[in-house]
């Protein structure tokens, strides 16, 4: 199953690029995407995140005389995964190189990575910006290397700690094209990367733990000149300082320009307390590197019967299930995005419209799960796959504002109740709170000639003519049923009442 396309994209906006104070901004951006398997792409130390400091780096990790990596072939399955997730070409014969170059945490002195032949050639993502368009932007290569150590710079008295943990987790390098032209189109693409490694389960992208981190490869022209000269931005792992980071950058270099001076090609830091970044070390070409194949590992062949293996157990790609979204229960493209969003909300909306009734409920499901229950659940700071609601209980709250058991003010209460954590259905709480909807037509007639009787100012002004005074009066008679009287009803006995 491969990427499909939206309609919208085949529409792709073709606006000029906005420009910052007359310059043309280019981006193209690395993302470092910890692979989730057990165990290291070489060895078969374990990956778990929040060990104690240097008690999971093995001897093949640290590339001790006589220690011989070893692929990990699930390592493999997951790049092809991402590969076809964004139908790129899929490199049938890829080759591991050393990448040699000295850092405190890199305890071999190289990186074993790939360079001529990676695992994921050319393939491409959509991407949706703020005002709805789409703009489709171009993967060069997904490569599969082996990531650091991490040094420790905290709690060391002006020294730093090296903890070779992480050292050997896999990692899939995803290189864009210089296709962006804005911080907001960077955002944009990043947060689309993430959700997808999500979505094919290859990766957790807790960016917070580092698994999940981009480097912005920055530069500004005039429209129309050559690509200017870039600086690499490194190791960003939020996307409010991936956007801060790249306007700070590109503002710095305009100002250089500008004032006579030229951009040097450098590595840099961004530093968010004082919003500005800083020279790291000049930046080193690949042949400053010296890479060279890895004596010590085959070169890796994938065959077709893999590939379709894989692709046969693919899900829906985000796309393809946004677009049923709306083709199926008719949504709008805003909520078939929102639903979109992750694969476990979309699972969780599938799963409410079945317990609702089915596709007729979908638009009121949809409107229940983005409005009460993800504004519950950000208030609460949880995920959805944290949620005290289930999809069966949320369904059956809709079910009963569908079948007049309750209104749908009512049914607010009770979803505050479920997201309490009772553990009790719509029918339970309705039954135990007596808030099942007053549909007897007497009853409501009885409580509307009460409301009449006691607001004879706002009848006369309604039968003036004034509107806004029915309203009031249906406002008194849900009042005085403590929000149990049918609206509907109360709608239709009023004007016959007053009529």
């Amino acid at each position: 199953m491969t990427q499909t396309t939206s309609q919208s994209t085949t529409n792709q906006s073709s606006a000029k690029s906005k420009l910052v104070h007359g310059w043309e901004v280019v981006i193209g951006l690395e993302i470092h995407c910890q692979l989730n398997t057990n165990s290291k792409i070489f060895s078969g130390a374990s990956t778990e995140f929040g060990a104690e400091p240097n008690t999971q780096a093995s001897l093949i990790d640290l590339a001790l005389p006589g220690a011989l990596p070893v692929l990990n072939k699930e390592v493999v399955n997951k790049a092809i995964r991402f590969g076809l997730g964004i139908d790129a070409e899929i490199g049938r014969a890829s080759v591991f190189a050393r990448k040699n170059y000295f850092y405190p945490d890199l305890p071999k002195g190289y990186q074993i990575s790939q360079m001529d032949h990676p695992i994921v050639g050319k393939g491409f993502v959509d991407i949706i910006l703020a005002d709805g368009s789409t703009k489709r932007v171009g993967v060069t290569r997904a490569h599969l290397e082996e990531d650091a150590g991490k040094s420790l710079h905290e709690d060391f008295a002006g020294m730093t700690g090296i903890d070779l943990n992480r050292a050997g987790t896999p990692l899939l390098e995803i290189v864009s094209e210089p296709d962006m032209r804005s911080a907001e189109e960077a955002v944009a693409y990043v947060r689309t990367i993430h959700a997808l490694v999500r979505w094919l389960g290859i990766s957790d992208g807790n960016m917070a733990e580092g698994s999940f981190r981009c480097d912005c490869n920055v530069s500004v022209r005039q429209p129309g000149d050559e690509y200017g000269t870039r600086c690499e931005l490194k190791n960003i792992n939020s996307f409010r300082f991936i956007e801060r980071a790249i306007e700070a950058e590109v503002e710095r270099q305009i100002d250089l320009i500008e004032g006579g001076g030229r951009v040097i090609q450098a590595t840099r830091l961004y530093d968010p307390n004082k919003n500005e970044t800083r020279s790291m070390r000049s930046k080193e070409e690949a042949n400053d590197y010296r890479y060279f194949p890895d004596p010590d590992l085959l070169p890796v062949e994938i065959s077709e019967a893999q590939i379709e293996q894989i692709r046969a157990e693919l899900p829906e790609l985000p796309v393809a299930r946004r677009e049923r979204f709306v083709s199926q229960y008719q949504l709008p493209e805003y909520d078939a995005r929102v639903l979109t969003g992750s694969r476990d909300l979309a699972d969780f909306y599938e799963a409410t419209v079945q317990a609702a009734g089915g596709a007729q409920q979908a638009k009121q499901a949809a409107n229940w799960v983005m409005g009460e229950l993800l504004a519950a659940l950000n208030k609460s700071d949880a995920d959805i796959v944290d949620s005290p609601v289930t999809p069966q209980q949320l369904g059956g709250v809709i079910a009963r504002i569908v079948d007049n058991t309750i209104s749908g003010k009512i049914a607010k209460q009770v979803f505050a109740e479920m997201f309490e954590g009772a553990g009790k259905t719509a029918d339970q709480i309705i039954e135990e709170k007596g808030l099942k909807q007053e549909t007897d037509t007497g009853a409501i007639e009885a409580i509307i000639r009460d409301v009449l009787a006691a607001n004879e100012t706002m009848v006369a002004e309604y039968k003036s003519g004034k509107e806004k005074a029915f309203n009031g009066l249906v406002g008194q008679v849900m009042k005085a049923s403590k929000g149990k009287a049918n609206p509907a009803q109360v709608n239709q006995l009023m004007k016959q009442m007053l009529g």
